[in-house]
């Protein structure tokens, strides 16, 4: 099994993501199925505390001895305030 780095970013959470919080959370509460909309908003994961995660400008790079990643700051949107880098197997 190979590991891969992901790098992506949050907007933090405002009124609309409170909002589907807590009907994430009355749904589990309850146990019962959380509404497409809910889950869609929160792309299909539980909510991150972070807020929403959104794909950011990466590109691979390397040399003859090192690899990794670039992110060109130009092109964060601005309301992205958190970065998070991770690796998954």
């Amino acid at each position: 099994m190979g590991m891969s780095t992901h790098v992506v970013g949050f907007v933090p959470p405002d009124q609309t993501w409170i909002e589907m919080k807590r009907a994430w959370d009355a749904c589990k509460e309850a146990r019962v199925p959380i509404p497409a909309e809910v889950e869609k908003f929160f792309q299909w994961n539980a909510p991150d505390d972070a807020g929403v995660e959104i794909a950011l400008p990466v590109r691979s790079w390397y040399d003859d001895s090192r690899e990794g990643y670039e992110i060109d700051v130009c092109l964060i949107p601005e309301h992205v305030k958190t970065i998070r880098f991770y690796n998954s197997w």
